[in-house]
């Protein structure tokens, strides 16, 4: 516990979109039901663009500029944007680049990084690495997600599980105690064909002209998933993260005060609170109204809970996810 920190977490915001769409909306287009869509992952309704004409820069800009009034800094305060997501608004340049250029960083170095849904987690880990060089100061670490762009609507494996939103934190010196106590972040590239999107790549693509007309099943960019798979790797994933990230930390569950898992599915959630030995209480869930938001998946969830008063300052929060690659990882961060 008496392990010092090099950053810690200054400011925190997040935005969803307003069209909501919901299970029993979701019954109308496709062979599916409320009551199988809760029991199977808990998930009521999600939020998504839809007609609203905004791009992955736009959810990211809104979070990050609510996250930075709640820091108490300005845009070009920034020195570092870290933006974790795999639906940019294009190939390049970079999401970051139009997110700052929305938000009036104009003295920040930006990039992208796409982990899926571990990306804030490993955004968070190399924003520590770069404060501790002591060159940077403020650090805005976004993770958004316009997954609606990459559903296939045929399939309700996967139709049914993703929504859109962006999450956002700044990072800045710590103070003393607060600030990150433990890091842990992994990946598999073996299990990389449990869940993707293989199209938009060279891998399928090889020229212009093949993505221009090539629209086979191969070259579509749309989520897939091996669910049964998936699920198993991810509850050993997870509660790697958790319990690698205390270990790191030299805390042990009791010294847990928060807990707040990547929001894809209830079960998964339900089986790392367990490993940990949380009570309900002290689980932030918010999969039934917002489904799984990717890299934008814990940000949203923290900036919820603290502005309601469930994450306060001085708790142990303890976070961890796992997304497609395979890529795991979890924190432990003294608020």
């Amino acid at each position: 516990m008496s392990k010092k920190t090099n950053s810690m977490i200054i400011g925190t915001g997040h935005y969803l979109p307003e069209t909501i769409l919901t299970n029993k909306d979701l019954e109308k287009t496709m062979d599916t039901t409320d009551e199988w869509i809760t029991r199977m992952v808990g998930i009521k309704e999600r939020h998504i663009i839809g007609d609203s004409g905004e791009a992955n820069s736009d959810l990211g800009s809104k979070a990050a500029m609510r996250a930075i009034e709640d820091a108490g800094i300005t845009a070009e305060d920034l020195d570092v944007i870290i933006y974790a997501t795999v639906t940019p608004d294009m190939k390049f340049p970079s999401t970051a680049i139009f997110v700052q250029q929305k938000i009036g960083a104009v003295n920040a170095a930006v990039f992208d990084i796409a982990a899926a849904c571990t990306g804030w987690i490993y955004g968070l880990i190399l924003a520590d690495s770069l404060i501790a060089t002591g060159k940077y100061k403020n650090i805005l670490v976004v993770g958004a997600e316009v997954l609606t762009s990459m559903v296939d609507w045929k399939d309700r494996g996967t139709a049914v599980l993703f929504g859109d939103g962006a999450g956002a934190c700044i990072m800045g010196p710590s103070d003393g105690e607060r600030g990150i106590l433990g890091s842990y972040m992994k990946s598999d590239g073996r299990l990389a064909d449990l869940l993707w999107a293989k199209g938009g790549g060279t891998l399928v693509e090889k020229t212009v002209e093949d993505a221009m007309h090539n629209d086979s099943e191969e070259t579509k960019m749309c989520i897939r998933m091996e669910g049964n798979k998936v699920y198993k790797n991810a509850v050993r994933a997870m509660i790697e993260s958790a319990e690698s990230a205390m270990k790191d930390a030299e805390v042990t569950e009791e010294d847990i005060d928060i807990l707040i898992p990547h929001q894809a599915n209830l079960r998964i959630i339900d089986a790392i609170a367990r490993r940990v030995n949380l009570p309900d209480e002290k689980v932030i869930r918010n999969l039934e109204n917002v489904g799984n938001t990717s890299a934008a998946s814990i940000p949203i969830a923290l900036d919820q809970a603290r502005k309601k008063g469930m994450a306060k300052e001085g708790e142990n929060l303890l976070v961890a996810a796992f997304g497609g690659g395979f890529t795991w990882g979890g924190l432990v961060i003294k608020l």
